[in-house]
Order: structure tokens, then sequence, then C-alpha cells
């Protein structure tokens, strides 16, 4: 997994558990503010997580 990572920035957990997404999210992805929903994973093996873009007719609410 970590040949495929691509470092964008780095942010501070937020004390309501937000996490600031960098503005480069934008240019490099489909994605719209206000909009735009990420699945988001733990993976395990490698203590990350891994947001992706939420597949807009299953939800992925609780899917793999």
């Amino acid at each position: 997994m970590e040949n495929n990572l691509i470092y964008l920035d780095t942010y501070v957990l937020q004390q309501d558990m937000r996490i600031r997404l960098p503005k480069s999210i934008l240019a490099n992805l489909n994605v719209e503010k206000g909009h735009t929903q990420f699945a988001i994973y733990f993976d395990n093996e490698n203590n990350c997580l891994v947001l992706k873009i939420a597949d807009d007719e299953k939800n992925n609410y609780g899917k793999n």
C-alpha cells in the first residue's frame, strides 16, 4: 500500500473529531465541498485510515 500513497499535508485532529482536508484534494479528485461523501476504512495491518469517495448508489454505510 505504501507505494501508492501520495503525501498531501498534515492536520491536527480537532476537539470535535474533525479533520481538515488539504485544498489539493479539490485539484486531485472529482469532489465538491459540501456534497461529496467519503467512505472511511481502517487498515489494521498498516495502522492507517483510508478515505474513498463513497459510491452514491450504495452509500457505503457499514459496507466494505
